[in-house]
């Protein structure tokens, strides 16, 4: 109980504000000459204030009965704690500017690239003629700052760079933003290529040999 009190927080704070409710019951009977019986147990009930967490246990003393109790609310309080912490945190907007470019029906393109790699130097030159492509939002986004992209990267699982990532123009993609990721080298064609795939609104054509 005392390890238990050391290693949590929460039970050292909810024991400043416990609220120890104590029950005793002791029997006394007689038999034959006005003996003394043996005493019951003792019960005793623990809530921690602030919560709804409350702990009940029975001893053969009154400090027995109470240190059972308070063991008890705490683990009660510290389950009700995990229980209510979230599961996830919403990531925070992308940058005012992709919003914007996104919701003026244009093809944002992120290029996330570590300063000083190879393949990193080579994307950037290849992509580099999309800063004057018409409706597309082209943006060069260092590694150490991805995460101000989170919202984007994170559904896409983004996990390693050069990252091309391309988004379909919002009138194209719905309610739902879509978006495609290719890794590692990429050509001036294939850069171009990932961006009118992205930008295409035509019939979808299943090739069959036969």
């Amino acid at each position: 109980m005392r390890e238990k009190l050391n290693e949590n927080p929460l039970a050292q704070v909810g024991l400043i504000l416990v609220l120890v409710v104590v029950g005793v019951v002791i029997f006394i009977g007689s038999s034959g000459g006005g003996e003394e019986g043996e005493s019951a147990p003792t019960e005793a009930t623990v809530a921690v204030a602030g919560t709804s967490a409350v702990g009940t246990a029975t001893g053969a003393t009154p400090g027995e009965a109470v240190e059972g109790a308070v063991e008890s609310a705490v683990e009660a309080a510290g389950e009700a704690a995990v229980s209510a912490a979230p599961t996830s945190v919403p990531s925070p907007p992308p940058p005012r500017r992709v919003t914007a470019a996104y919701d003026a029906g244009q093809t944002v393109v992120l290029l996330i690239v570590h300063d000083g790699g190879i393949d990193d130097r080579l994307v950037k030159q290849a992509s580099a003629q999309l800063a004057s492509a018409a409706d597309v939002a082209f943006f060069t986004v260092p590694a150490k700052q991805i995460y101000r992209y989170a919202a984007i990267t994170v559904g896409l699982d983004v996990n390693r760079v050069p990252a091309l990532v391309v988004m379909r123009p919002k009138g194209l993609s719905g309610s739902t933003p879509q978006a495609s990721v290719d890794y590692g080298f990429q050509t001036s064609q294939s850069v171009l290529q990932a961006v009118r795939d992205a930008a295409y609104d035509g019939r979808e054509v299943t090739y069959h040999p036969n």
